[in-house]
Parts: C-alpha cells; structure tokens; sequence
C-alpha cells in the first residue's frame, strides 16, 4: 500500500471527524446540498476575456471598470465580499459609500493592463480571515478610506512612473494615515445549506468620527437580455408590517433556483432597480431598455436622483440602505441579513442566528484542529489557516461557452468578423463550454482558471477538501474542456497556450494526500493524461528527438530573448525545461500506473511503455553525439537549452537559471517488493538493463537487494554539481527560497546568438523589461510553486541515498547535509516569507504599508504572486493565494521518513 502521505501526525487529531467532515461526507460532489452556496461571486468580471466582444480583443478597455456599474455582464458578475449560488443565477454582496465617493463602492478598483506601470494591479486592501470547505462558515475583511477614495490619482502617477519604478498603492497616498479608514467584515454561516445568516460589522479606526452608507445588495444575474432565455427572475419587496417593522425584505423567485427571501435587520429603505445596461448614459442612445437601469441604486444614493428606483419595488436588483451620520472612533456598528427559502418571522434575528454564526465559526476552529498539526507554533497555525481560507474564497464561478461568444448571441449585434479570423482569440476552443466552480489563482487579477495554477492550487486544497480537488483535476480532463486532441486548455487569454505538464504531479499528490486509496480517480486521470501525453509528444517534440519545445512555460523573463516568439525559419528550441517536464509527467505515469496494476496487472504494459519513454528522455538529455546538442553540459555542470539551426547546427544558451534546475525535479524510487507483484514491469526492465544499457546507465540505481530502485534524470555525479549551485548564495538560494535566475548575472552577462549580442542581468523583483507584457517578471525572484516541487524532489533523491551523499549548505563552503535537510531548509525559508522577523515584520509585506507595526497590519497576511529574490518582498498579484497557498502544504502534510519508496507496497 502506498505510505507517502499516510502518516498520522497523532492517532488522535487522525480519528478526530468534526462537523465540518460529516458536511463534507454529505456532500461530496459539486451538485451536493452544501455546496450550493458559497463565495463564487468574483471579484472582477470587467476586463475580462468572456465579456469582450471586441474586434482587437482588447478585453480591459472593451468593458472597462467605469462602465461596470451601469453595464449588465454577459457571463458573471463581480461584488465586494459577494456570495452566489454555484450557477450564478443569485447574488449578494456589499455595496458602501463613504459621503465622498464620486460612486459607490460596489467592486474592487485596480489598474488595467496598460495602466500599471508593472502591468495590471488591484489598489485595495482586504483579507479572507476564515472559511471552510463547504463554506459553511466564511470571513471576509475590508478597508474602505474614509475621505474620497484617490481614483485619478492611482492612475496618474502610475503612468507617470516607469518599470525601474515601484508601484504607486492606494497606502502611498497618505488617505490611510492615522487609520482613517472603515474596516468591513463580512461574516456568512450557514444554518443549513439553503439558510445563510451573514452579518457585516463596520468599525471606525480612524481618530474623529464618520459617516456611511452600508447597502448590501442582492441581485439576479442577466440571462435575459441576449435572445437566448427570454424568461426573466422576479424580485419585489414584501410589506414591512408583516413582521412588525422590526426587518425589511425582498422575494426573489427564479424558475431554476425557486424561492428565496432576504430579510435584513432593522428599518433600512429597500431600493430596487433591474440588473439592465444603462444605454443612455453609456452609448448616447435614446432610450433605455428600462428606467430603472443597473446604476439605479448609485445614482439614488451617490447623486439623489429620486426616479431611478422604482417607486413599485419590483425589479431584478435590490439593495437595504442603511444609513450612518457619524460612527464614533472605535465604535462599531452591525448588520444582520439572512438569506433563505422560508419565510422571515419572530426568529430570523433571534437567538438561533446567534447560535448558528457562534457554532460555525467554533466548528471551523475544531475542522482545523484536525486538519492542521496540532504541533504547529500558533503563528504557523494562522499562516496555514489564512492560506486554507484564500484558497476557499478563490472557488468562483466561470461560466464560457465559447462557441456561443464566437458567434455572438441572437439578441445582439453580430461581432466583428475579425473574431472569427485567423487570427481571433480562441477560435480552435469551440467545443470549451464550461458553467462549473473552479478554483482560480485570486478573484482580482487572474479571475479565470489556468490549468497548471490550478493543478497547484489542488494539492493544497486536497488537505482540506480532497473530493473538490479530485473533481477540479478531471473537469480540465473533460470533454467540454480539454481539447479533442488533448491538450488541456491554458488559460481564457489564449487556452492553446502552453502550460507545463504538470497535471499528472498533482494527481498523484492529492491521491497520496488523501490516504491512497482512491484508485477509481487514479484510473479516470490517467486514462485521460494519456491523451494529453500524446499530444505532447506528437506536437512539442518536432524531429522525434525525445528534446522538447514549448515556449514560455512560466518561465518568461530568464533568457535571453521571448521562448515564446516564433523563431525565424528552420530554427527550433528544444528546451531543458520542456524536457524536464516531460520526464516528470513520463515518471508519474509510471509511478500512478504501477499503483493500479498492484491490482488491474493490464497497467504493468502501460508503466513499461512510460519507463521506456522515460529512459529515452534521458538519454536524449545526455547525447551521446557530442556535447553541444546534449542538455547537460559536463564542463560547466549546468542544463541549457539548445537554438537548434537550419543546417542542424546546435548552440547552447549559455544562461544559468531555474530551466537548468528543473531536470532534478525528475526522480522517483520504487520499492523492492514491486518486483514480485509486477513480472512484465520487473522483466522489461531487466532487459533494458541487460540488452540496453547506454539507456539505463546513471539512470536506473539501485543498491542491491532490498534497496529498491531509483530511476533519476540527473545522476548522482551531476546531482552534486546542480547543488553546488542551487543551493550558493551568490547565485540561486536566497535567505527566502530559490530564485529563478543566477544572481550571478548581478553583473551582467552577454553573448553572441546568430550574430546579434544579447545580454540578460539578474533583477531580483519586478521586470524592468516589458518584452513580455502584463506581469510577466520572471528574470529573479523566487517563485513558490516551482520552489516546492525542488524541495520534494532533492527529499526524494535523499530517501534513496541517505547518508551516502551530501552537499554543502549552503554552497560552497557550508557544512555537508542530507539532501532532505537541504530540502527542509528550502522549505523552511519559503515559510519565512509569512513569519515575523526579528524585526516583526513579515518579508512578504516588504516596506509596504502592510509592514506597518499597527497590529491593524501587521495581523494580517498577504499571498503574492511571486516574491523578491533579495528582501522577499510579495510582488505581482498581491492576493494570489492560489499556487502560494502551498505554504499551507509544507505545514500541513506529514513528514515522509527518509528512505521511504514513493511507491511501496
């Protein structure tokens, strides 16, 4: 039976099941009861790719952030701390004014790609504090500026400065000084998985006291405008005296949903308008669909016009207006709502709301208590809970069908014909048609899936929600998802972009960290990674050679030109990392394939042929037709990839960086009992051994009986050299992990390549080059995921060698370790970004107003993208917990003893 991941941090916490567990037991899948509510409202659906209908695909100026308020979303909708049902039909959130916003704040304000100066970049602050799998219980915390939130500004002086420039942010402009600022929590438990009391509380940091407007909202989202469902959802106000003036409501009836009333509090005025474009106002049309359009409620509020709610209550978006002159410093005040299929009566607001907000936020706690080490210092604990807790706000809905966006809907205009063009965004993704919860990297700056994100995103979600994870793997296997050829779709800016192939890692990861028993899932992935294995093979390996190609794959900014630029004629890249990537995927197949045959034998074929075509990869890395076509280069002892000429000239690029390292990510050791139980897998092999052994040469160790195998990309010799420079601070390990590029190159290094001198200089943060777009600055910092994964792989190499081979930590004058203690420190370094330091500041929060000594700052915790290759600091999308909610992972998941097989039965 496989034991990685089966060790039980105490029998105790191991048979512990709390009531969190057993909804997750009645619920296992995407269509249960509890999981039909949850955060899967985003927090940005303006800009993005489903709602451009553009001619240039320019999708942030198509449906920019000033027209959000008034234009009806084709696809989703976006709030501030927002809930919906998992079809997107319903929604709630919370919409504020503040006195002296020009509009209300109703979603969060950030710059457009072309507006940063580092690309795009939300300028808000705020923090998931809580939540659990089946959302039962979720926590949402918001700063809201007291004076006129700076909208101009924030785009002005980004403009101003350029990339040798660091951002200009929202706590840059002094608005929140001497915390004059409201902060709005937003607390959401669930009495039962139709029946959802939330409650926001406002508090005043600030010194002098200050009005606002709270209004949550509650609204349908438009399914009726665009000729496809003409049926359109009704919502109406109910009679206050019903319940003697003590609340106010709305019924809001939907032929899918059903029935649902949200009941608030208290004696807010309820304004209604209909979730419809404000065509007047927006395009200078004549008319309006309706008087009362989507910005209805904001220009009631904000500009006092009297006619643009309807006086009837009825429409399809409504909001609860309460209204505060003057919160005192300090003081808080709160709001109560409940959302539920029966009716509101003597106990909406009464004790048993009390009950259920107290019981599931105590039930959280005990969830926690079982899933996170009980060992932990308490500042890990809340490193890891924050972490779970951003993870489970990132489940949002996406809805695309993309054929239907090609073509444009009945009851709009045509689209412009460049979209179906050649060259038109997507347009070999027809059969993509997706309406599903999907994990996404953060619900800002990447409000979309991206497949390898995602496949991140799942190993950590597997400790607290194994059944989503498992599902979210397959859905991107599925035919409405992956392409009939078997690619698997990158991302909604360009899905026939290439992710590494990471896909097959995580599965087997979630299966190991959900106990290693689910071999249904194990049979469903891998019949279907089979198909994407092909395709790899038949479209990235373009002369058979076993070298692959691929573009960026996440590694944009670390060489010396753009690896996904097309190359002139007859040129092609075969790549190191491409090909690292591929001896990974071929070693997980095989690794998932000789778990199913302990049981299916027909899986003994299907791991020889992934060990054969593993061994053909490595033999392809090392060349035996001379050095400058092979990827290992033996007198620099470094990977590089290889511009491969017209005539079938090579040329290495001689750049030393996270490409070079990924090679040892390659490795994995099977058990010597697998030999007894496998005879075609233990057969084969020999032969090869035997009949082949310029294949299996520094390859395939072993230590004689008893000591299993290990099958490794990068042999021993070579594997002390790699370390040598991974693991030296004067070139990738930084006091913070390991970075992307060589700080070696701190002086800058130049060649020659087809005649034209190039040069690339290491930079430790943000990219001072904008060769690649957006935020793509990947030239030095340290990036998590990719982290991770060199940690594992030096603790697997380490559970084969043991005490026999060491390395100098750090390099090259440190003392000799273990590889696993190697890996250890990496991981523990990784962790320190989110640790207070001596000086109590978190790394990550850099010089930040986050690193502020204000527990009101320094409390929290913020998930960047990527992370500064010197100081740490959190660069990028600065609430990503997605790939970085791994830190959860390397807290979470047992440690596995050294010598332990990867495959062990």
């Amino acid at each position: 039976m496989s034991t990685q991941g089966r060790h039980a941090r105490s029998t105790d916490q191991a048979a512990h099941r709390s009531a969190e567990h057993a909804r997750l037991a009645e619920s296992p899948s995407a269509s249960g009861p509890w999981r039909l509510w949850g955060p899967y409202l985003s927090g940005r659906q303006w800009g993005t790719v489903r709602e451009d209908y553009s001619a240039d695909g320019d999708a942030w100026a198509y449906l920019p952030f000033e027209q959000a308020r008034a234009r009806a979303y084709r696809w989703g909708e976006d709030g501030l701390g927002g809930i919906s049902d998992r079809y997107g039909f319903l929604n709630l959130s919370v919409a504020l004014w503040n006195g002296q916003d020009p509009i209300l704040k109703e979603r969060l304000f950030g710059l457009a790609n072309a507006e940063g100066n580092h690309g795009e970049d939300v300028k808000e602050y705020w923090w998931v504090l809580d939540g659990t799998p089946t959302h039962s219980w979720m926590s949402w915390l918001y700063r809201y500026p007291q004076a006129e939130y700076p909208y101009q500004r924030l785009r002005e002086e980004n403009a101003r400065r350029g990339r040798d420039d660091r951002e200009f942010e929202l706590g840059d402009t002094g608005i929140l000084d001497q915390n004059r600022f409201f902060d709005v929590r937003v607390d959401y438990a669930k009495a039962g998985p139709d029946d959802i009391c939330a409650e926001i509380t406002v508090t005043n940091h600030g010194p002098d006291p200050a009005p606002l407007d709270v209004l949550p909202q509650i609204w349908f989202r438009n399914t009726w405008a665009w000729g496809v469902d003409s049926r359109t959802p009704s919502l109406h106000t109910i009679d206050p005296m019903m319940f003697g003036g003590r609340s106010r409501a709305v019924e809001c009836t939907h032929e899918f949903l059903g029935r649902y009333v949200l009941a608030a509090e208290g004696a807010p005025e309820v304004l209604v308008c209909q979730n419809e474009t404000n065509d007047v106002a927006l395009f200078g049309s004549e008319s309006n669909p309706t008087p009362y359009t989507k910005d209805g409620i904001d220009n009631r509020v904000v500009h006092g016009d009297l006619t643009a709610v309807n006086p009837d209550g009825h429409g399809t978006k409504a909001a609860f207006w309460y209204h505060f002159d003057a919160i005192a410093p300090g003081a808080s005040v709160t709001i109560r709502l409940r959302l539920s299929t029966e009716d509101v009566n003597a106990d909406t607001f009464g004790e048993a709301f009390t009950a259920v907000v107290a019981d599931r936020r105590a039930e959280a706690d005990d969830f926690y208590g079982s899933v996170i080490p009980q060992e932990l210092p308490a500042a890990d604990v809340i490193i890891a809970r924050r972490a779970f807790a951003g993870l489970l706000w990132g489940k949002q809905l996406y809805r695309f069908d993309v054929r239907r966006w090609l073509q444009g809907d009945p009851g709009e205009p045509v689209p412009p014909r460049e979209r179906n063009g050649p060259q038109g965004r997507n347009i070999t993704w027809e059969h993509l048609s997706l309406a599903d919860v999907i994990s996404m990297p953060d619900e800002w700056e990447y409000p979309w899936f991206a497949s390898w994100d995602l496949a991140f995103q799942c190993v950590a979600l597997a400790h607290v929600d194994p059944a989503f994870a498992k599902d979210q793997l397959l859905l991107l296997c599925r035919e409405w998802a992956m392409h009939p050829n078997g690619q698997l779709p990158a991302y909604e800016w360009n899905f026939s972009d290439v992710n590494p192939p990471v896909h097959s890692w995580a599965a087997w990861q979630v299966f190991l960290v959900d106990g290693g028993n689910d071999h249904d899932f194990l049979i469903r992935i891998c019949t279907k990674l089979l198909l994407n294995f092909s395709w790899w093979v038949n479209t990235k390996d373009a002369d058979g050679s076993n070298l692959f190609e691929g573009g960026f794959l996440g590694m944009d900014n670390i060489g010396f030109f753009d690896r996904s630029a097309k190359l002139p004629a007859g040129y092609r890249l075969e790549e190191s990392d491409a090909t690292s990537w591929m001896a990974v995927f071929c070693l997980n197949m095989l690794q998932m394939s000789l778990e199913l045959a302990m049981t299916v034998p027909a899986w003994d074929d299907i791991a020889t042929k992934f060990l054969e075509h593993f061994l053909s990869i490595s033999k392809a890395t090392r060349s035996s037709g001379g050095t400058d076509n092979a990827l290992w280069d033996e007198q620099d002892g470094f990977y590089y990839d290889i511009l491969v000429h017209p005539d079938g000239g090579h040329q290495k690029l001689r750049v030393r960086s996270m490409v070079g390292l990924l090679p040892v990510l390659a490795v994995a050791t099977v058990a010597p009992e697998v030999w007894s139980k496998l005879p075609d897998f233990t057969a084969r092999l020999a032969w090869l051994r035997r009949r082949r052994p310029d294949l299996a040469e520094g390859v395939v160790t072993d230590h004689g009986a008893g000591h299993g195998v290990m099958f490794a990309l990068v042999d021993q010799d070579s594997l002390i050299r790699l370390a040598g420079r991974m693991l030296n601070e004067s070139e990738f390990l930084s006091p913070f992990g390991i970075r992307a590029l060589s700080a070696a190159y701190r002086t800058p290094f130049s060649a020659e390549i087809e005649g034209q001198q190039m040069t690339i200089d290491y930079e430790p943060g943000e990219s001072r080059s904008g060769l690649f777009g957006g935020n793509s600055n990947w030239r030095g910092p340290i990036w998590f995921p990719v982290n991770v994964l060199l940690a594992d792989a030096l603790r697997r190499h380490a559970g084969y060698f043991g005490d026999t081979v060491t390395t100098a930590m750090p390099a090259p004058n440190g003392p000799q370790v273990r590889f696993d203690e190697a890996a250890d420190v990496i991981d523990d370094r990784l962790v320190d970004l989110f640790r207070r330091g001596p000086d109590g500041r978190r790394p990550s929060n850099g010089n930040r107003i986050e690193a502020s000594a204000d527990p009101l700052w320094a409390d929290h915790i913020t998930f960047s993208e990527y992370f500064n290759g010197d100081t740490g600091e959190g660069l990028g999308a600065s609430h990503q917990t997605g790939w970085t909610a791994l830190v959860a992972h390397l807290l979470c998941r047992p440690k596995v003893s050294r010598g332990e097989s990867t495959v062990n039965r």
